[in-house]
């Protein structure tokens, strides 16, 4: 059905720039034109959807007392927060992120349910991100080695109770799967639930995570099929100082067995160095940054700015750790444009120019159509921003992208139009009942973690063995 929308001003893109009363018309999720000089009440702006270009579609860590511990601690102790129904758990991820403004988002499947085969559960996850509306890329995480440290974990096991060392070890310890399994696993997904609006991609979990011989399978079938790998890399000082100790030509031989390409995502980077960012760069991969997850986990300070500088394709991502754990992808935007925007007079790029390069490539990360641009022949992917509350001043004309990069956040979101359908209208999801879904997840939640009581209870002692045996790596440089 064909659809209009009025708008006051709307932001087209990088190279269109922004124009002010339009009526923007689509029809079967296309846009179909945009006619200057006919709209403007009542007062909005309307912009490119957002894309949460990685993220894991789980639980709220923090309701579970993973607070202001590093990812290697904090990866095991989120185990409490392992979900009980993928259905749920994913279709509150996906709504948050769905009424935060984002067409489309990474699913990094991290974390299996374990209550049903895992085709079965990413059919699961299909299902909620057709009943909330929004596109998404599933991959499914993969790893065979190092489940509990980055090496020998026997150290850390010695000496516990073996109630206690069972307990970890059932939790945490799995039969590694090999290569060709794994290929074809992800194959079965694809089979089940790829079309329009879901990007079937390999997960490698990392390459601490992952064999040599994982990787190169990864590789091959992403070169001979064409589809996309998502991985985090180098997140940590600890991954930092396990590949300068055990792979220390790390990124050159991702580069040199064909795992560098335009069809990869790299979450994170945050420590890589000048010479491995220009491979990444070379090479055509992105690199999505999750600001506020970085602070959270004390991972630090990516090098966004450098990175950008040498040619990498950067996008954003919320990681399920938003600065108020509230899946905000403007507010995350608005940080990543803080802390890299520039110095002084030297500017990386303009709001404008950021936000862009976030949906543009976000949008490549995740397999979604278009570049994001609002133009005849592009998806009718879009978000409402309510111009009266982003403009609350209205003492002179301000360039309203600016004014977002000042303060926006979802709660100027009005709609959320992904494919032509709304999907989300005054912070309320149209397809899904978010409140009743995250009460009934609660319930479940709090009936499960009382079955994790004795992790609960080895958790202080686990915690400080986990701190000795990765502190004692980075003096062993």
């Amino acid at each position: 059905m064909a659809t209009e929308i009025s708008a006051t001003s709307l932001f087209r893109g990088r190279e269109r720039g922004t124009s002010d009363n339009v009526v923007l018309r689509h029809d079967g999720g296309v846009i179909t034109g945009i006619v200057e000089g006919a709209g403007g009440e009542p007062r909005s702006f309307v912009i490119p959807a957002f894309v949460n270009a990685h993220d894991h579609a789980r639980a709220t860590a923090s309701s579970f007392g993973a607070v202001g511990m590093p990812l290697e601690s904090w990866i095991l102790r989120t185990a409490l927060g392992t979900p009980v129904d993928p259905y749920l758990t994913a279709a509150s991820a996906l709504a948050r992120s769905a009424k935060a403004g984002c067409a489309a988002m990474m699913v990094h499947y991290t974390r299996p349910s374990g209550t049903m085969p895992i085709v079965d559960e990413a059919k699961a996850v299909a299902k909620a991100a057709s009943d909330v509306g929004i596109r998404i890329a599933f991959a499914m995480a993969v790893r065979d080695q190092n489940p509990i440290v980055y090496g020998d974990a026997e150290p850390v096991l010695a000496g516990l109770p073996s109630d206690d060392r069972k307990t970890i070890e059932d939790l945490f310890v799995r039969a590694p799967m090999p290569p060709k399994a794994y290929i074809e696993l992800t194959d079965a997904i694809a089979a089940s639930i790829a079309g329009p609006m879901i990007d079937v991609q390999l997960g490698p979990a990392g390459v601490q995570w992952c064999s040599k011989p994982l990787l190169e399978a990864v590789a091959e079938n992403s070169a001979r099929t064409g589809r996309r790998i998502h991985m985090h890399l180098l997140e940590t000082v600890y991954q930092r100082a396990w590949a300068d100790q055990n792979f220390a030509d790390m990124v050159r031989w991702l580069r040199d067995i064909g795992f560098l390409s335009e069809r990869l995502t790299l979450a994170h980077c945050i420590h890589a160095r000048p010479d491995e960012l220009e491979m990444i760069a070379a090479s055509g991969a992105r690199i999505v940054t999750n600001f506020s997850s970085n602070m959270h986990l004390r991972s630090g300070l990516a090098p966004i700015a450098a990175a950008h500088g040498c040619g990498c394709a950067i996008t954003v991502g919320v990681d399920g750790l938003a600065l108020d754990e509230d899946d905000d992808i403007l507010r995350e935007m608005r940080l990543v444009q803080l802390a890299h925007g520039g110095l002084g007079f030297k500017a990386t790029w303009t709001p404008a120019e950021m936000f862009s390069l976030a949906v543009r490539n976000g949008r490549r990360a995740t397999g979604a159509p278009g570049t994001g641009e609002l133009v005849a022949g592009h998806p009718a992917d879009y978000v409402v921003i309510d111009l009266d509350r982003l403009d609350r001043d209205r003492i002179m004309p301000v360039d309203p992208m600016a004014l977002l990069f000042a303060r926006g956040n979802a709660s100027l979101v009005k709609e959320v139009v992904v494919a032509g359908r709304t999907i989300a209208r005054d912070g309320v999801c149209v397809g899904v009942d978010l409140p009743a879904i995250e009460d009934e997840l609660r319930a479940m939640y709090r009936s499960n973690v009382g079955k994790l009581g004795s992790f609960q209870r080895m958790w202080p002692s686990l915690s400080d063995r986990l701190s000795g045996w990765f502190e004692q790596q980075l003096t062993c440089q």
